[in-house]
């Protein structure tokens, strides 16, 4: 995998910016669902937009939900789909947004709750 990710608990982990290509090595590592927080282009239009990665993702056998979140301007609504989102998907879960901080932002304040 072209992107290392860091373990948080048993069943969570978080990573910097994933493309297509990660997503079967993400399953070869024992991933179940991934979710995506970074918005489409945020990082210029060399960066694979959600489509593309959410269809690696289902065609490597993984649930792929896009829950893109403005990292400066963290809403509760965030939190709480990212709640319901951990609830409902089969784990273990990785999230990944541009350097992983977002996407443990939302997991910390989440399961603190």
């Amino acid at each position: 995998m072209s992107a290392p990710y860091t373990q948080l608990t048993e069943s969570f982990a978080v990573a910097p910016q994933l493309g297509p290509e990660d997503m079967a090595a993400l399953a070869a590592a024992g991933f179940k669902s991934v979710i995506n927080n970074r918005p489409d282009y945020e990082g210029g239009p060399s960066q694979p937009t959600a489509a593309e990665i959410g269809a690696a993702a289902e065609a490597a056998g993984l649930k792929y939900v896009y829950q893109p979140v403005n990292g400066a301007n963290i809403q509760p609504s965030d939190v709480d789909t990212f709640a319901a989102n951990l609830q409902s998907l089969p784990g273990p879960v990785l999230a990944f947004c541009r350097s992983g901080a977002r996407s443990t932002k939302l997991f910390v304040t989440a399961t603190n709750k």
